[in-house]
Parts: C-alpha cells; sequence; structure tokens
C-alpha cells in the first residue's frame, strides 16, 4: 500500500510511504492490468480487511467499507507521464528495478507506449505481459473469458515490437535494456520452455502454485469461503492452510517444474534461456503439416532496431 486519502477521499500516491516500503522490496511493478480481467478495477469486500491487510494497505480498521481499486491511475494519464512516473519510482527507491505489467489490448497502444522509451529515453527495466487466459476466482466471467491476448499472441508481439524498437536483443536476451517477464498458465517446464521460445526471459506463476497448496478452484476467492483456506481470512477455514505441510509441496513443486524445464533446455542443445529461439519449438497446424513459432509469428524475426530504420514487419 503506497496511497493515502486526499481531501476528497480519493486514494492518491504518496511518495514519503512509497521510500519507507520500497525499502522492504526488490524491484517495483506498476500494474497498468491483468489478464484476468484487463480494465477492470478490483475490489477487495470490507469483511476480508484483516487488521494486518489493513496495515499493509494504508486502510483504517476496522473497516467501514470496501477496498475498491479503480482500474486506473491517478499518477499519471499518459504514456509520457508513465515514463516520468518510472524514473520517479526508480529515483525513490534509490535504483531498484521498476517496471510496468499489462495484458495486450489494441496493439497499437503497446506500440506507442514503446515509442515513447525511446523518443523519452526513459524505460521500464522489465515489462510483465499477462495473458489473457490469467485467472482468478473473483473475475468477472465476461473479462475472464472474452477480453485480452492470449498469452502466446501477446508476448510474440510485444518481444518483436521491443527488438524492433533495439531495446531488445533476439540472439541473445539476456544483453536486452528491457527485460520481458511473462504470466499466465504457466504450469509445466516445457510451458517455461515455449515461453522462452517466444521472447521471455522470465516466468511468473499463480495458478500452479495455488494448485500445490491445495486450491480446488472452487471460486469463492471474493466471498470469504474458500473452502481450502487459500483465499479467506476466516480462522474456521483458514486453519486448513497450514504452513509446515503446504510449504514443502510448493518449494516440490518449484523444484521439480524448474528442472524440468532445465532438462527440456539440455535436449533443445542450447546453454541457457536466453538462447532459446522461436525456431526451436513446431507445432502441428494440420494433418501432416508443422511450422514453427517464427513461421506462426512472422514478426518475431523482426531484426534489431529495424522498425527506427522503417523496415520492420506490416505486423508491427
Amino acid at each position: 500500500g503506497c496511497g493515502t486519502f486526499a481531501d476528497n477521499g480519493s486514494r492518491i500516491f504518496d511518495e514519503d510511504l512509497f521510500v519507507e516500503n520500497s525499502k522492504y522490496a526488490k524491484m517495483i511493478e506498476i500494474k497498468l492490468s491483468q489478464g484476468a480481467k484487463p480494465a477492470h478495477g478490483g475490489m477487495l469486500p470490507a469483511a476480508k480487511i484483516s487488521k494486518e491487510i489493513a496495515k499493509a494497505r494504508n486502510l483504517p480498521f476496522p473497516s467501514t467499507q470496501d477496498c475498491n481499486s479503480p482500474p486506473r491511475h491517478s499518477a499519471f494519464s499518459n504514456f509520457s507521464e508513465l515514463c516520468n512516473f518510472i524514473e520517479k519510482l526508480r529515483d525513490l527507491s534509490g535504483g531498484k528495478p521498476v517496471g510496468i505489467k499489462l495484458c495486450i489490448g489494441h496493439p497499437e497502444e503497446f506500440a506507442f507506449l514503446v515509442g515513447e522509451f525511446v523518443a523519452s529515453g526513459k524505460h521500464p527495466d522489465f515489462v510483465t505481459i499477462d495473458g489473457a487466459e490469467g485467472g482468478t476466482g473473483a473475475a468477472p466471467p465476461e473479462f475472464s473469458d472474452r477480453i485480452g491476448t492470449p498469452l502466446n499472441e501477446g508476448l510474440a508481439f510485444a518481444h518483436a515490437t521491443l527488438v524492433g524498437a533495439g531495446l531488445r536483443d533476439p540472439d541473445d536476451k539476456s544483453r536486452s535494456q528491457v527485460a520481458l517477464i511473462c504470466s499466465g498458465k504457466v504450469l509445466t517446464g516445457a510451458s517455461m520452455h515455449k515461453n522462452f521460445a517466444l521472447g521471455a526471459d522470465v516466468c511468473n506463476a499463480a495458478r500452479s502454485f495455488l494448485f500445490s497448496l491445495g486450491c480446488i478452484q472452487a471460486l469463492k476467492c471474493h466471498t470469504n469461503t474458500c473452502p481450502t483456506g487459500i483465499t479467506t481470512q476466516d480462522p474456521k477455514l483458514s486453519w486448513g492452510l497450514d504452513p509446515a505441510s503446504k510449504q514443502v509441496r510448493v518449494a516440490n513443486f518449484h523444484r521439480e517444474t524448474v528442472k524440468a524445464c532445465v532438462e527440456v533446455l539440455e535436449a533443445t542443445g542450447v546453454e541457457s534461456w536466453s538462447f532459446v529461439k522461436p525456431y526451436h519449438i513446431c507445432k502441428r497446424v494440420a494433418y501432416g503439416q508443422s511450422k514453427t513459432l517464427d513461421e506462426i509469428w512472422p514478426h518475431l524475426q523482426v531484426k534489431k532496431g529495424a522498425l527506427l530504420e522503417g523496415t520492420g514487419p506490416a505486423r508491427l
């Protein structure tokens, strides 16, 4: 929680609070949207606001109303202001990495944003692309089912655009100026490998770790009645989330999934994730016909800086 209440009751960014809280963070992410509900805000019901949550979010306790997170930020209203805000957070945090998270909607909007990165010389340290298949039991079905770009298409487009703008290196992704993180149903070592081929440097995962905790997808996240105790503050239910046993399951899942990914990388014949290319993966698109990922999405073949020279693919 880095917000405070303005005189009119709205929440605004609090620099002093951010400076204090950033001491405990390794990196800062500005969420523009999420795959489960792009362009939709969040709502934390008052019944779920415990004393600990109120302290973390700088909210009054006991809470008398829901905590409403609007779908837009009050600290900036355009691409230029966003770039300035990124620089501001980097300075206030003492130089810690600052990035943005979004689910691709209108592709041209992301292209304009990257254009501002280049024109201003102010860009984030990382960009997180969240796929439309990302989910939460608290998301409106219309948004989780119908709105946003799936991870494969969104990640490929974002990587290609950043490469074309000269901000990412297609030959060795570890040398890129802007790191690319992805999220959205990352469940296995093979899915991590595929995301690396599409341009990712890092894979985030939430759903799969919830499964390792015991989530049964009851879709009760927002009701405070989660039967497994994961998304509830009701002590009658939360006792089922036993840290002593669950942490072992989560650690085992993480270790074995990463191990599986490393084995797939070895089978591919590359030294690290940074050298996985779109042509390393083939997908059957019809009976007797397969294509590599850069044949399915030709813009992945873009050369570094091509968009700056006006020679990039038409898709970009």
